[in-house]
């Protein structure tokens, strides 16, 4: 008898440890994505109609960690003349805004680091690239947001920004 109660117990003990590492486990292997998910805002799709053409930015979440944008610049309704893909990405606790532009970097992406936020506002940078070294992007209201890019270009501070809205 108190071979089957100590039996018992130690299945007990086991089975209480055993739950207890998987509930600890569990817990370790959640990552909150909590500064991708102070974007949310981003996604949709954005656009900005200018004499010039139409600017367009279109935002989607692939997972928890990941958001996807497309950008496209159309002129006369008809001719891209400017086209980039964007990964925004978390990774543990830093943000990265990677876009990849047609025609740039031989074609392959270029990081840009989380260097503030504050409730409506995200500034990437990356310092050694060549232009632009900084982008943010500014919630203005539900509808409207502001795109700046900024830096040195060819030796001169440089900055252009691109109101949108959301459609």
């Amino acid at each position: 008898m108190k071979k089957s109660k100590r039996f018992i117990l130690l299945v007990v003990l086991i089975c209480s440890v055993s739950i207890l590492m998987f509930i600890s486990c569990k817990n370790k292997s959640e990552k909150k994505f909590d500064k991708l998910e102070k974007l949310n805002w981003l996604i949709g799709n954005w656009e900005n109609e200018m004499p010039e053409g139409v600017l367009t930015e279109t935002w989607t979440k692939d997972n928890d960690s990941t958001f996807s944008g497309t950008t496209y610049f159309i002129m006369n309704k008809k001719d891209t003349v400017h086209s980039e893909t964007i990964i925004l990405k978390q990774v543990n606790d830093e943000l990265v805004y990677r876009p990849t532009v047609k025609g740039q970097n031989n074609d392959e992406p270029v990081d840009f680091i989380l260097s503030s936020e504050s409730e409506n506002s995200f500034s990437f940078e990356n310092p050694k690239h060549d232009y632009p070294q900084k982008i943010v992007y500014k919630k203005v209201n539900e509808t409207k947001l502001v795109a700046t890019i900024s830096g040195l270009q060819q030796g001169k501070q440089s900055s252009e920004s691109y109101q949108m809205n959301k459609k």
